[in-house]
């Protein structure tokens, strides 16, 4: 009798022999994302699928890190894992460790990552905006020199203001070596010295737009000093240069609208002002002239008793300045030192008188013993004196002698204290002498 198995060693078995062949175990996977499920645990269970078939998914959630954005369906994706059966269930699904997209997926996922480090540099930082001028006379163009961009951009110059310049740099915006002439053309204006610079395109594909989405280009326009509008596309079509740009215009006729200032508004404006000036002015002449009207009448109806009061005052108030004037206070605080040193110098000399009588009198009070102890002590205090007289360093520098010493004070006794080149200081009764050894002998 043949050999029966259970459905389980039927699965293993097959499990061996997908975990056997090497390329089912390091594969990749091109296909359509379909019935995604994003579970509570973190895994992802997916669908890939194409005209031929379709293969079962998972992501577990240890490998999400690995995946740079949102999956879902209709995504064109590429999926790196390993196929491997499933035995509980009895079939074999995509164990995937990586996901990227493809194709249009794949440029959105480029740009998803670029902006994110742009933005982390400080490239969209308001504070580096600079302000598009109000009135540019001077208008710089980096785009095709055959699209419609221009084309608009020309036509509502005119017809905002015929008086300012338009200069076009016929750009690449599409293909290879865009990004290359795109900067090019940002950098030739901003050093020409146009006043404000419009950066764009017409609408188009991610494809057809990418340039605009280069690294090189934004960095292009965050180093250029010249204001730049940015205008590629239509309203819904946002580039990496939109967020770097200065002004964001969702279109070039947009653009066009911001940089060039209608001329027509302009004279319109100026006439408003000029009649609200000529308005103003008269409302002032007016008043002026009602005020002076006024202190004419006043004056001439003065009273001439004011004009004798105002005397009064003036004499009043210049006896006054002359009282408190600066030499008056200065000589009266001089007078009062004088006095108060005489007075001081009195009361010094009574102080001595008195103390002399008083010590005359202690004197004669004093006995034959007092005094001969005094005289005694009086002859040895004088020998200390004597002593200590001969012992003051000072009397020896007025003999003639000098003290030595280096920098830091130490007293120089022996020639090996300093050698060539040392610095010393030599004290003498005046002052002090700062020298420099040049050589020692020895004797």
């Amino acid at each position: 009798m043949k050999d029966i198995y259970s459905v389980g060693q039927v699965n293993r078995y097959i499990r061996g022999m997908f975990r056997q062949d090497i390329l089912l175990q390091g594969i990749m996977v091109r296909g359509e994302v379909s019935n995604v499920k994003y579970h509570s645990s973190g895994h992802i269970y997916f669908s890939l699928k194409d005209q031929t078939g379709t293969l079962q998914c998972i992501l577990f959630a240890s490998y999400r890190r690995g995946l740079s954005f949102p999956m879902k369906n209709g995504d064109n994706v590429v999926c790196s894992g390993s196929v491997d059966v499933y035995e509980k269930g009895g079939s074999y699904q995509l164990y995937v460790r990586e996901i990227r997209l493809e194709g249009t997926g794949l440029l959105y996922q480029k740009f998803i990552e670029l902006k994110k480090e742009l933005e982390e540099m400080g490239m969209f930082d308001r504070r580096y905006k600079k302000p598009v001028p109000k009135y540019a006379m001077r208008v710089g163009v980096v785009t095709a020199p055959t699209g419609a961009a221009i084309r608009d951009i020309q036509n509502i110059s005119a017809r905002r203001n015929p008086y300012v310049q338009i200069y076009l740099y016929p750009a690449l915006v599409q293909g290879d070596g865009a990004a290359a002439s795109i900067v090019r053309g940002i950098r030739t204006l901003d050093a020409f010295g146009v006043d404000v610079m419009i950066v764009g395109r017409g609408g188009g594909s991610i494809e057809d737009l990418w340039a605009f989405n280069e690294e090189e280009v934004a960095r292009a326009v965050f180093a250029c000093k010249t204001p730049i509008i940015s205008a590629v596309g239509h309203e819904t079509d946002t580039t990496i240069i939109d967020y770097v740009a200065d002004l964001r215009a969702p279109t070039p006729s947009a653009a066009a609208e911001l940089a060039v200032f209608d001329y027509g508004k302009f004279l319109t404006d100026m006439e408003m002002f000029h009649a609200a000036m000529n308005r103003s002015m008269g409302r002032r002449l007016v008043a002026v002239r009602g005020s002076l009207e006024r202190y004419r009448l006043v004056l001439a109806n003065a009273p001439k008793k004011r004009l004798v009061e105002a005397k009064g005052s003036l004499r009043y108030y210049s006896a006054r300045l002359a009282a408190r004037s600066p030499s008056s206070l200065i000589n009266e605080r001089r007078r009062f030192l004088a006095d108060s040193q005489v007075v001081m110098e009195e009361a010094v000399a009574r102080k001595i008188r008195n103390l002399r009588q008083q010590l005359e009198r202690h004197s004669s009070e004093l006995s034959r013993e007092e005094m001969a102890i005094l005289h005694d002590r009086k002859l040895k205090f004088g020998a200390l004196i004597g002593r200590f007289q001969g012992l003051n360093p000072l009397d020896r520098l007025r003999q003639g002698y000098s003290y030595v010493c280096d920098t830091e004070g130490n007293n120089v006794r022996r020639i090996g204290d300093v050698g060539p080149g040392d610095e010393i200081r030599v004290v003498v009764t005046d002052g002090s002498i700062l020298a420099e050894v040049r050589e020692t002998a020895e004797e």
